[in-house]
């Protein structure tokens, strides 16, 4: 069995696909559809949207098989994403790459495969739109073009899971995206008994900004302040840009002590820049921290509106 190469853009498609929040998602009626057209138009038990990251492939659909995802070092769209055309399998009984895999030797019995890889806006090939039979097969060119025609449509709905979850200005996920995410994190720290805060970020003053140098400047300061944000949070944390001047960050695997000192640095860097810019205005902020307890907070929801109400304190003693 040989194993996936890895992807000379590893680095960057990995990012990629982790800005889009996909991973470990609920099934969406936009892919469930793709993979039973792929079934219906070849005939085939099972068909798949599969993503692959550093360690798995998961599926995003899947119709044919009771897992979500495989281990990346015996996939077959771990192959697949390092081409550029429909990668083809007739018999893997008969390929030395795939002769003694788990898949084709035990259950699914994979005999024959084919994968149409995935690419992003930035180029990045995230995954796959695939097809699997249990019997060895070939395609014709007019199969193969059906096939890409589907994968099209997943690129398409890809691309449109990260203009609906980013906001425009900021570049930063937005109120949509933060949700869609925020509900799956907590459940993970439930689950793995790790810790996590939340930090309800409102930038102070900002109307009087908007109202005196214009909304070209107000929007200025929005896109520095989520700038700030983005570079001091790890790759674990989830931000967004809630709406208006409201920002959100939830800090997995953290103590409010270390979420307030991550506060404090975001503060002393915003003051750095105010010094350097030197305008007639500063940007500040004003927080509410709270530590995520889920016997308290039943939701995502329950700890957003307590980061608020403690947001909104902290701005009131501080007026």
């Amino acid at each position: 069995m040989k194993k996936p190469d890895i992807p000379q853009d590893e680095a960057v498609r990995l990012k990629t696909l982790r800005s889009l929040n996909i991973l470990d998602t609920s099934s969406e009626e936009r892919f469930d559809r793709l993979t039973r057209m792929a079934k219906r138009m070849f005939n085939v038990p099972i068909a798949l949207v599969s993503m692959v990251d550093e360690n798995r492939q998961w599926f995003k659909s899947c119709i044919g098989l009771s897992v979500s995802e495989t281990s990346r070092d015996i996939s077959f769209c771990g192959h697949a994403i390092l081409g550029d055309d429909i990668f083809v399998i007739p018999d893997a009984t008969k390929d030395e790459r795939f002769a003694d895999n788990p898949l084709v030797l035990n259950e699914p019995h994979i005999r024959f495969y084919a994968g149409c890889p995935l690419r992003f806006t930035d180029g990045s090939k995230l995954g796959t739109l695939c097809i699997i039979d249990q019997k060895p097969r070939t395609l014709s060119d007019e199969d193969l073009e059906a096939i890409k025609d589907l994968a099209s449509t997943a690129e398409r709905e890809l691309a449109a899971i990260q203009l609906a979850a980013l906001d425009e200005l900021t570049n930063i996920p937005n109120r949509r995206g933060f949700m869609m995410v925020g509900q799956h994190s907590l459940n993970l720290c439930v689950r793995q008994k790790i810790p996590a805060s939340l930090v309800y970020l409102d930038l102070d003053n900002f109307k009087p900004i908007n109202d005196t140098f214009g909304h070209a400047e107000g929007d200025n300061v929005l896109t520095t302040f989520a700038s700030q944000i983005s570079a001091l949070c790890r790759d674990s944390d989830l931000y967004a840009r809630m709406g208006g001047d409201e920002f959100v960050i939830l800090f997995i695997n953290t103590t409010n002590d270390a979420a307030e000192d991550i506060i404090v640095r975001l503060q002393q860097s915003l003051n750095e820049y105010n010094q350097k810019a030197n305008r007639e205005y500063d940007i500040e902020f004003s927080f509410g921290i709270v530590d995520f307890d889920p016997d308290k907070h039943d939701s995502i929801e329950v700890l957003l509106e307590e980061g608020d109400s403690l947001m909104y304190e902290y701005k009131k003693k501080n007026k």
